[in-house]
């Protein structure tokens, strides 16, 4: 079933992130021409440009894919531009699949880059009575960091976590970032560092969340004949996207809703949510989770990268904090989880985050990934969530 359903990522690249102040264009363009150099694709053979949809404020602001073919000058490509929040990168990608696999076209360039705001990704202006992440920030105050302290919450009700663990994470993911040219904090930290630092929400201080950043990355996709006629005979393959969406009832508070679905009348799905995500890409893959070498997950807390490892099945319930405390979940342990630093050492630059995910599972499997290598690494998996319900997991292999 994989087989048939394989393209190939023959080149990866980033802007570094940061907050630099400059348009997103330069941004992309920055990745979009590193990703072309490193898959030695010439940009006329481009035949589909796919654009992650710049953001502001939470709501869809550029035409990305016409905006990108432009800057990096016409050729006559299609172009698409998706937009799913902090899930557009996966679904660029797929729709760049999508025509590869129809026959549709054989080489594809997406790419995603944003500027971000200072301070929390809020609400533009305006009264939106129906719109919930309006709602919560309206009625209840809610920013993110809210959110993310009710995640880590039940994780300390559920689990026994400790704010010790979270501060683990963060001092993983830092060490992990030094090695990370492309990451916007390279700093080792220790976990009084964080136990010290501002309370934004408790119980997560200012380490153990991310920040805003501006950033780009791009990947080029081929179909896997166009890769061989280049000479690529092994390259790395998307195996599966998921882009699930919930399934009624969700029974887990879900940013940015207010509530949870009742299970009274309709019984609680089989998974959850977050669970799903994963679950379809592995279905989709025929890849099972014990094959996984190591993940880039959506560490928008310390917190919620200890629930991804669950939901992407590297653990059982309630195991992420033993595996963070034997130190298996760094690089040399048994499943290394955000080898790249994640967002803690990134920070979100929404269109973005998936394709950098994706770039460095690639330079991951390549064996391209310097001082923060996984050793032998096969398989990779990445997980993002987008706001309104938009799933998101690569899995890729080589």
């Amino acid at each position: 079933m994989s087989g048939s359903k394989d393209v190939a990522v023959l080149g990866v690249g980033m802007h570094p992130w940061g907050k630099w102040g400059r348009p997103f264009v330069e941004y992309g363009v920055h990745a979009a021409r590193a990703a072309l150099a490193d898959s030695g694709v010439d940009w006329r053979d481009v035949d589909l440009v796919v654009g992650g949809e710049t953001v502001r404020n939470g709501y869809g602001g550029y035409v990305a894919g016409a905006t990108f073919a432009q800057a990096l000058g016409w050729n006559g490509a299609r172009v698409a531009t998706s937009y799913a929040a902090c899930a557009t990168g996966a679904q660029a990608l797929d729709t760049a699949r999508a025509r590869i696999l129809a026959g549709m076209c054989e080489v594809a360039l997406v790419v995603g880059a944003d500027t971000t705001p200072q301070g929390f990704l809020a609400p533009n202006a305006g009264e939106r009575w129906d719109d919930p992440d309006w709602l919560r920030f309206r009625l209840l105050g809610m920013t993110n960091p809210a959110y993310f302290a009710l995640y880590a919450r039940r994780r300390m009700d559920l689990y026994g976590a400790t704010p010790e663990d979270f501060a683990r994470v963060k001092v993983k993911n830092a060490r992990h970032g030094l090695e990370n040219p492309h990451a916007r904090y390279r700093k080792e930290v220790t976990v009084e560092d964080v136990l010290t630092s501002a309370v934004v929400s408790d119980p997560l201080h200012l380490l153990d969340i991310c920040a805003t950043s501006d950033g780009a990355a791009a990947v080029v996709l081929t179909s896997t004949d166009y890769a061989r006629r280049r000479g690529v005979s092994s390259p790395v393959r998307i195996n599966a996207i998921s882009t699930v969406t919930p399934t009624f009832p969700n029974t887990v508070l879900d940013m940015p809703n207010l509530s949870t679905d009742s299970s009274l009348v309709a019984g609680a799905p089989e998974r959850t949510f977050k669970e799903s995500i994963g679950q379809a890409a592995y279905e989709e893959a025929g890849i099972d989770p014990a094959d996984v070498d190591l993940a880039e997950v959506y560490d928008l807390s310390t917190a919620l990268e200890l629930d991804w490892m669950e939901d992407l099945q590297l653990c059982k319930r309630g195991e992420a904090e033993a595996l963070l405390r034997a130190g298996e979940t760094a690089i040399g342990g048994r499943i290394p989880v955000n080898p790249s630093g994640g967002l803690a050492c990134f920070g979100e630059a929404v269109p973005a985050q998936a394709l950098a995910q994706v770039c460095e599972v690639a330079w991951q499997l390549r064996g391209q990934a310097g001082g923060r290598q996984v050793e032998s690494a096969r398989v990779g998996i990445t997980a993002n969530q987008g706001l309104f319900g938009h799933g998101s997991s690569v899995l890729l292999s080589i």
